[in-house]
């Protein structure tokens, strides 16, 4: 196809709706940053306690995601991610009005569930719709939207903590500050719902289901006159007996799961396993613990947000010029670099009569810095270039089910690392932790040399599996 007759318009329409649910990813993953002492208060957790009540979210992710890449396939991706609003309005209500653990587990499940969902659907969704020439580009404003959400929920946690007096103070209406910081999350949610009833099925999902007449009417509003001749090549992509994808086109008699598919657990698996999330999720404890107030722990998390969205927009003007493999190697290098710094400066640190963690000035701005690389690092690299992958680098036929074992390995590894973190917190220290996090990210520099496989510019039915 030589002519470009894209109407973009209306594809940037349906990414901009579909990156909503990337927000709510975002926002519903970070709220819970500010509100661990609210938690820990409310419900008198120990350490334990307080780290299953943060991770619970993560168990209905792996669900979410594993089925909403299976059921993708059956019900269509637009209604995955109606589906992903409705428990994302429910969840930020249920969060709030917990008055125990057990209640506040189901509705923070509830949330993974559309977490989880909205992960690995819209990347895929856009991908789906979107040019190859500008397909990674437009995949990473998924990226730049969680870190947004990540962004605006540390923000509006500092807000509504600083004008009640702390998580814990009584903000409006005789509720806590941190029973509002969920609350907060109802209205993009809402917006979400809605604004998903403008935009279309994707044409891939269409042509899979065997409605030719509704892919080509799609085609033809997102390409014009070409879409007769895309319509053409989705049909030759998928399995020469013409049946619908399923789970099972993932397996392989000798591997378990073909290796195409391992390649997306191992991504996917690499971006939690360098820690990114204990900075998401216990940004507020971790400043602490080196020895910050509540108040500035917060503001350092706002800081690091803001820091992350600059870094998000370096990817999306890279990752279609430079390729996502090289991306993912600078990436790497430097998460390993910058972890290992706060390791040392971490373990180098001296225990205050408290026991908590006191860093010198000098040991606290570096830390500080090399925080903020990583942040930097991870954002221009593995955060938005590992969805796009995933999106984009299994064949028509495979990308539910590479989606949902993919988006399984990313949740249960996101769990394990956010559960692990109070014990090692307590046990081997911040030096420790962040020492693992810094082996982690060297392996998977050697992970990308050996096995990725670059996809820039390849049309959706050239790719291989």
């Amino acid at each position: 196809m030589n002519k470009d007759t894209t109407n973009t318009r209306f594809v940037s329409l349906i990414c901009l709706v579909a990156t909503i649910g990337g927000f709510l990813f975002g926002f519903d993953s970070g709220v819970i940053n500010g509100t661990v002492a609210g938690l820990q208060k409310a419900f008198t957790s120990d350490n334990v306690g307080t780290g299953f009540n943060v991770a619970s979210m993560l168990l209905g992710c792996a669900v979410g995601a594993f089925f909403a890449g299976t059921l993708a396939d059956k019900i269509g991706r637009r209604a995955i991610l109606i589906i992903a609003a409705v428990l994302f309005i429910m969840s930020a209500w249920g969060s709030g009005i917990a008055t125990g653990s057990a209640d506040f587990i189901i509705y923070r499940v509830l949330g993974g569930l559309a977490v989880g969902a909205a992960s690995v659907i819209a990347p895929a969704y856009i991908s789906e719709v979107a040019p190859a020439r500008h397909r990674g580009m437009l995949t990473s404003i998924q990226q730049i939207a969680i870190i947004s959400g990540l962004f605006f929920a540390f923000l509006s946690n500092y807000l509504i903590a600083g004008t009640a007096g702390g998580s814990t103070q009584m903000f409006a209406w005789g509720y806590e500050a941190w029973r509002w910081m969920f609350w907060i999350e109802l209205a993009p949610a809402i917006l979400f719902l809605l604004a998903l009833f403008l935009i279309p099925e994707s044409p891939r999902f269409l042509v899979a289901s065997g409605k030719n007449d509704k892919a080509l009417a799609v085609l033809g509003r997102l390409m014009g006159e070409s879409a007769p001749e895309k319509l053409a090549e989705i049909q030759a992509s998928l399995a020469g007996d013409h049946h619908r994808p399923r789970l099972r086109d993932i397996l392989d008699p000798k591997l378990g799961i073909r290796p195409i598919a391992w390649v997306g657990v191992g991504l996917a698996a690499f971006q939690q396993l360098v820690g990114i999330n204990v900075v998401f999720y216990y940004g507020a404890v971790l400043w602490q613990a080196a020895g910050f107030t509540e108040e500035h722990a917060l503001l350092i998390n706002v800081v690091s947000g803001g820091v992350s969205i600059a870094a998000c927009l370096v990817a999306t003007f890279l990752v279609d010029r430079i390729g996502r493999k090289p991306l993912l190697l600078v990436g790497s290098f430097g998460m390993a670099l910058t972890l290992g710094t706060m390791a040392v400066v971490f373990a180098m640190g001296a225990l205050g009569d408290n026991g908590a963690l006191q860093l010198g000035d000098h040991a606290g701005l570096a830390a500080l810095i090399a925080a903020n690389l990583y942040v930097i690092f991870f954002n221009a690299t593995w955060g938005p270039v590992m969805w796009i992958m995933l999106g984009e680098m299994f064949p028509n036929q495979l990308r539910g089910s590479g989606l949902a074992v993919s988006g399984l390995s990313q949740w249960v590894t996101n769990f394990g690392i956010t559960m692990l973190f109070p014990v090692m917190l307590t046990s081997i220290g911040l030096g420790g932790a962040y020492g693992i996090y810094a082996v982690f990210a060297l392996i998977s520099a050697f992970f990308v040399l050996k096995f990725t496989r670059e996809t820039k510019g390849l049309e959706l039915e050239d790719m291989e599996g």
